[in-house]
């Protein structure tokens, strides 16, 4: 597909950047669209952020998407910021305004219910979810499900103090468990939400007995590299539901594009299968 000189232009912008699947994602729907766009990667150190955030509106540019370790500093740069973010305590995305003013959201709420949804329609939203993790993803995942009216949600988090504390954050829905207990929480619960690197290639793998949920309970694993954890091959030798990663990571990325683009993009099997490639 030809670029003009009018494209319109995105990126990703983080340190490193190398790893990003943004880019195919955003390439395969510019191609599938017919758009006039580009959608580039920019490695950036924390030290230069400030002043290339701040310089996408000079290089005409539309916005962007920010990875680690950069999201915590776009919401604190940001011109405006979306109630989303502030509740999650990042941006991932960025949207240069006409008036050049840079507005910010975090779409990884989104990404992550919005793959729930298509992947596990059925899942319960009246039964307590467990969440593994407390960091960055955590926060956005227990966004992600008050907001879907879950009544309760066990958070185990390796580290009990950060747990504890996250926990605390938001409120009494939110109880905090014994990373010892983790196990023993799926009691009850119609959904399981591993947000750390465990059972990332690379990482340890995350221990932890799956039998106590009920058959109609789902396993969500945001880790995508590999597609198929081990957390998600027991979960499906239990004949439980598996939702994997990298759904959320092409939900999450359809308001951005929408915005800097002009155009609705949909999470097609063809879009999941060439972003899979080589994971």
């Amino acid at each position: 597909m030809t670029i003009s000189g009018h494209a319109a232009v995105a990126a990703v912008m983080g340190w490193p950047v190398s790893h990003s699947r943004s880019p195919r994602l955003h390439g395969f729907w510019l191609e599938a669209y017919g758009i006039d766009g580009a959608y580039v990667p920019l490695p950036v150190a924390p030290e230069g952020f400030e002043r290339a955030l701040r310089s996408l509106a000079a290089l005409g540019l539309k916005g962007c998407n920010v990875t680690l370790p950069h999201k915590e500093a776009t919401l604190a740069l940001a011109d405006e910021a979306d109630g989303v973010a502030r509740r999650i305590g990042a941006a991932n995305t960025v949207i240069v305004t006409d008036e050049g003013s840079l507005r910010v959201t975090n779409t990884d709420a989104f990404g992550f219910i919005e793959n729930l949804d298509q992947r596990a329609p059925h899942w319960k939203r009246e039964q307590p979810a467990v969440v593994l993790g407390a960091g960055g993803a955590s926060r956005a995942v227990i966004v992600a499900l008050l907001e879907a009216g879950v009544p309760e949600l066990r958070l185990a988090n390796r580290t009990a103090e950060r747990g504890q504390a996250l926990a605390d954050e938001f409120g009494t829905r939110v109880q905090a468990t014994a990373w010892e207990e983790r196990s023993s929480a799926l009691d009850g619960a119609g959904l399981l939400v591993n947000t750390t690197q465990l059972g990332m290639t690379g990482q340890p793998e995350l221990e932890i007995a799956l039998d106590p949920l009920g058959q109609d309970a789902v396993v969500y694993d945001l880790v995508y590299a590999p597609l198929e954890t081990d957390l998600l091959h027991r979960a499906g030798a239990l004949h439980l539901t598996t939702v994997d990663g990298l759904g959320m990571l092409l939900h999450q990325a359809r308001p951005g594009f929408a915005a800097w683009f002009g155009h609705e993009p949909e999470v097609t099997g063809a879009l999941y299968a060439y972003v899979a490639e080589g994971l």
